[in-house]
């Protein structure tokens, strides 16, 4: 008899981190992964590092911060025909060091462009092929830095994630705007802010689409991935630190293989089948600690900023 077709999922950013390894682990657990990434040398590299079976995932460029690339890499997988089981939007860029915004081709600050805007446009343009699935689901990496009903999330460095009445969105985001509050730019709170925004992102999502389409729309926190490649463009001293920080007095390090196990059960178990929820594994870990459903914050489950903050991006990536 010839073999079924294995399920199907899309890893942003799977050529390093939490991302490598999530294909890592959906591979292992019988699922085909296309790797969407923005440097094919690097990705060939880490799963040839890896050892990931070839009959087991594929290589596709994908620029998240390039509106052109995420229209380019969906135009060339609608025309596979295939169906998508999953979308897993992890990629990310974290630019601390930053004194002056970087920005997108479109003229958007890099990080709010690349971790949020494109996604948002990715997720939109690919529901039809995930409706093809019997099951899908689009699972979102969050992070406890955007969430302010936890420590992390309150942490004052350089500030907490605040997205204000959406100022910066509302001018265009363009030069001189930099920030989605339309306030000093300050790189690191950008990051947060974008993670913020990829969270309500999910929850507006799972209240327009899931009813009508069946697709559960979730996010999740796996733990600090405190070594993960996500920190390499910050100082050197708190790469060094920050592992060891969270090792031995938060108890909140995650490795990068767990990591990726726990973005593999959102994505394939039949226990995380619930839409619109974020799941968590705790700040503190604990040896055989069950996954739960976290609370968010009220900055990132106001429904009606999360429908304004939809609109908003809508305009933004052209929809």
């Amino acid at each position: 008899m010839p073999n079924p077709t294995p399920p199907l999922a899309i890893v942003t950013g799977a050529s390093s981190g939490v991302g490598l390894y999530a294909t890592k682990a959906l591979i292992a657990q019988g699922w085909h992964v296309i790797m969407a990434c923005r440097d094919l040398p690097k990705a060939q590299a880490a799963a040839d590092g890896l050892n990931l079976p070839q009959r087991g995932y594929e290589i596709a460029h994908l620029d998240l911060g390039s509106q052109d690339s995420v229209r380019a890499f969906h135009a060339g997988f609608r025309a596979s025909g295939r169906a998508l089981d999953a979308l897993v939007c992890n990629a990310a860029v974290y630019l601390p060091l930053l004194k002056q915004p970087a920005r997108s081709p479109e003229g958007y600050e890099i990080s709010v462009a690349t971790n949020y805007l494109g996604h948002f446009l990715l997720c939109h343009l690919m529901l039809d092929d995930l409706q093809m699935s019997a099951a899908p689901r689009l699972i979102t990496l969050g992070t406890v830095t955007a969430n302010s009903e936890e420590f992390g999330g309150k942490v004052p460095i350089p500030a907490p994630a605040d997205l204000g009445d959406f100022q910066g969105l509302t001018a265009g985001f363009k030069a001189p705007v930099a920030m989605i509050d339309a306030k000093a730019f300050k790189a690191g709170k950008a990051y947060k802010d974008s993670k913020l925004c990829t969270m309500m992102m999910s929850r507006e999502l799972h209240a327009r689409f899931h009813d009508s389409t069946g697709i559960v729309f979730n996010t999740l926190y796996p733990g600090c991935v405190a070594d993960t490649p996500l920190f390499r463009n910050a100082p050197p001293l708190f790469q060094k630190i920050f592992p060891w920080f969270q090792k031995n007095i938060t108890k909140g390090y995650v490795s990068q293989p767990l990591s990726g196990e726990r973005v593999a059960q959102v994505v394939a178990d039949p226990a995380f089948a619930d839409s619109g929820l974020h799941w968590s594994w705790g700040n503190r870990q604990r040896i055989g600690r069950a996954a739960f459903s976290q609370g968010l914050s009220p900055k990132a489950t106001d429904a009606a900023r999360s429908r304004q903050l939809y609109d908003l991006s809508r305009g933004l990536v052209g929809l």
